[in-house]
């Protein structure tokens, strides 16, 4: 009873998306627990089944093959994949970026072997570290200027890749001020273990200072 208490300690942390701090981990959270109780629903229901068929052979004789087939193969589990398939695309909405009345904030992010750099519309600096403001959506587009890589925040948001040649947009929002943890997401070379970052979320009236102190440091 004690071996799964190692697992579920992976269950919070930096890089957790069980530890969601912005909408749109939110729906990644939720969605991984509708499929999670679904599953173990599915689990707790052939279990029966199983105790049923070893202690009660008699009462599972009663039905046909036919009535398993249809009950057990295509009923049970039609109903089961529509409610999940159902969840997935209500959820995955929340995360597509969607035009507002008025415009997100946009940044940049652009990973190269292996590392990644932050730019903002109104200088031509770039920062380590990603500064954004809390409580608002901020749009990064996501680029690379070498080989495919994968922009993750896992407490803010789902991944996105970035491709070569090509710009991806990924809407983030944090709830509140603090720093989140990211990493690249896919294997892009030896360095792909260590090509993490951090995205800093201040407060609305802290935020403009902050970045233009990053970026003053990030000339120097």
């Amino acid at each position: 009873m004690l071996a799964p208490l190692p697992l579920l300690a992976a269950c919070s942390g930096p890089l957790s998306t069980l530890d969601p701090a912005g909408p749109a981990a939110n729906a990644v959270a939720t969605l991984w627990w509708i499929m999670f109780w679904g599953a173990a629903a599915l689990f707790v229901m052939v279990g029966a089944l199983y105790a049923l068929a070893w202690y009660r052979p008699a009462l599972l004789a009663r039905f046909s093959v036919s009535q398993w087939l249809v009950g057990g193969g295509l009923v049970m589990p039609s109903v089961v994949l529509v409610g999940l398939v159902a969840a997935a695309f209500v959820l995955g909405e929340r995360m597509i970026p969607r035009p507002l009345e008025d415009p997100p904030l946009r940044v940049y992010a652009q990973a190269y072997q292996w590392d990644w750099r932050f730019g903002y519309d109104d200088s031509d600096a770039t920062t380590s570290e990603l500064h954004i403001p809390a409580g608002q959506p901020v749009d990064v587009v996501v680029t690379t200027q070498d080989v495919i890589h994968s922009f993750w925040v896992p407490r803010l948001a789902g991944k996105i890749d970035a491709i070569p040649g090509h710009e991806n947009v990924l809407r983030i929002e944090a709830d509140r001020p603090g720093s989140y943890r990211g990493i690249c997401a896919e294997f892009c070379g030896n360095g792909h273990t260590t090509m993490r970052f951090t995205v800093v979320a201040h407060a609305a009236e802290d935020y403009d200072n902050a970045r233009e102190t990053a970026l003053a440091e990030a000339g120097r």
